[in-house]
This record gives structure tokens, C-alpha cells and sequence, in this order.
């Protein structure tokens, strides 16, 4: 197992904790900011844009902005 491995194994549940906390947070936002909010719509909103910012970030890890962080 590689040293990634290993400290990914330890930090998984704590990485998925914040990933739902920003999720969470935001539907929160939504709540508070539109008064007839439809939370199924700002969900499924939400994980789209996480997606394209996930999807950003693999693009700049394809690119190689992070080979020497």
C-alpha cells in the first residue's frame, strides 16, 4: 500500500464529512434565500456545480498543476 493509500485510508470518512458539509451548507442557503424552495431542484443544482468544480480540479491534476504542491 502506498503512502497515499495509507493516509487516504485515514482521512476518507473525515474528507466525506466536509464534502457533505458543504453540500448541506449550501442547501441551507438555498432554504433561507428562496422562499418557496423546491430542495430536490437546489439538491441535485448543487451536486452538478460540486461536480464541475470536482471535474475541474481532476482536469488540473491531468495538467499537472499539482505535481509539486
Amino acid at each position: 500500500m502506498t503512502p497515499q493509500a495509507k493516509e487516504l485510508e485515514m482521512m476518507k470518512s473525515e474528507i466525506e464529512k466536509e464534502v457533505r458539509g458543504i453540500f448541506k451548507a449550501n442547501m441551507k442557503i438555498f432554504d433561507w434565500d428562496i422562499p418557496e424552495n423546491d430542495s430536490r431542484k437546489a439538491a441535485e443544482l448543487i451536486v452538478h456545480t460540486m461536480q464541475e468544480a470536482l471535474d475541474g480540479i481532476k482536469a488540473e491534476i491531468a495538467a499537472g498543476k499539482y505535481d509539486n504542491y
